[in-house]
């Protein structure tokens, strides 16, 4: 039962991917926290799902790039400064007991979704496109890479917002979240494969390759929804996934 359910939310992770550019964090984090029976199961969900993320991500980007989604302006030099931060919050989370990696995870989005409900720029895109600053591609792209891999979610969560409020489409937005989320998404998965006592870490391989099974063929068949989605009806989608994750992880703990 375990593994159909994975399976079944694999394929989720797989819609979640190419509309949200989640890669699988917020889908996979809660589902295999709840079906693993250790006192390590955030740790062993967090570290599955960047492992799941890497294969997500890096097919979705490709998809992504053939679809004319991608703009270098957006995603270099942002994602080398994301990579540096992700080596700092992947380690962090190892060190960090498992209720407390719980609570960071539910407290963090519920501070994104009531930012991205009443700040404006992401309901609604304001203006022109605006392009990144020194400080945001620096500062900001190392605590972009910190906070998503300490939490095992992808860029997607802080790149997402960002994009949207310096103007781009929904579309654009959730596509770049792809390419800016493997830096996150290789280095964590590293560091948890080297952590832990299992034999590759924190890592759980039958529940990666279960999600994987249903995500990528997934990928495959979502890929032209994107476009068709209206910008402020994928805007209020993504908030609500974001609810939806929280209310999972709060749930199961």
């Amino acid at each position: 039962m375990p593994v159909l359910v994975l399976f079944l939310f694999g394929g989720l992770s797989g819609v979640t991917t190419v509309l949200f550019g989640f890669g699988g964090g917020f889908v996979t984090v809660p589902v295999v926290a709840a079906v693993t029976r250790s006192g390590d199961a955030m740790h062993i969900a967090v570290a599955t799902s960047t492992a799941v993320m890497v294969v997500n991500s890096a097919i979705a980007t490709v998809v992504q790039a053939h679809a004319g989604r991608l703009r270098r302006e957006y995603l270099w030099p942002l994602a080398a400064f994301i990579a540096v931060g992700a080596v700092a919050g992947s380690v962090a989370a190892a060190e960090t007991g498992d209720g407390t990696l719980r609570v960071l995870f539910v407290a963090y989005l519920g501070v994104t979704i009531v930012d991205s409900m009443l700040r404006g720029g992401f309901l609604r895109p304001q203006g022109d496109l605006r392009p990144l600053g020194p400080l945001t591609t620096t500062v900001g792209g190392v605590g972009i890479g910190a906070v998503a891999s300490f939490l095992g979610v992808g860029g997607s969560v802080l790149t997402v917002p960002l994009l949207r409020r310096k103007g781009l489409a929904m579309a654009e937005a959730t596509a770049m979240a792809n390419p800016l989320s493997l830096p996150v998404a290789v280095i964590g998965t590293a560091v948890y494969a080297s952590a832990g006592s299992g034999p590759v870490g924190y890592l759980d391989p039958l529940a990666g390759a279960a999600l994987l099974a249903g995500s990528l063929p997934t990928i495959a068949l979502v890929r032209q929804v994107a476009d068709r989605l209206p910008d402020q009806v994928h805007a209020i989608a993504y908030v609500l996934l974001l609810a939806v994750a929280l209310l999972a992880v709060a749930i199961g703990s």
